[in-house]
């Protein structure tokens, strides 16, 4: 009678675990492109020419906006900027 029990018991284990199993997430749908693949390697060939790929972990990618200044006129700006900051009382962090 114990191992009629036993029985019962593990086979009942077993249907209630199978019964718990979970559905994969997220369901399983089939991938259709709305691309070609000539779209996607032109792509691939506009993100290389603007520098937009990422090599290793360099990630996010920032770029630097261009700049319409000579380097006089940046060096004139940082100057103003440090003769500025002298004239003024506070200059902590």
């Amino acid at each position: 009678m114990n191992i009629k029990n036993i029985t019962v018991a593990a086979a009942l284990l077993i249907s209630a675990g199978a019964a718990m199993a979970e559905a994969p997430y997220p369901p399983a749908t089939a991938f259709v492109s709305t691309q070609t693949r000539a779209d996607v390697q032109a792509e691939l060939q506009r993100a290389r020419a603007n520098g937009e790929i990422a090599s290793r972990n360099e990630y996010p990618i920032v770029r630097q906006a261009p700049s319409n200044l000579t380097r006089q006129q940046v060096q004139t700006e940082v100057q103003q900027a440090n003769n500025a900051k002298d004239q003024n009382l506070y200059s902590g962090a």
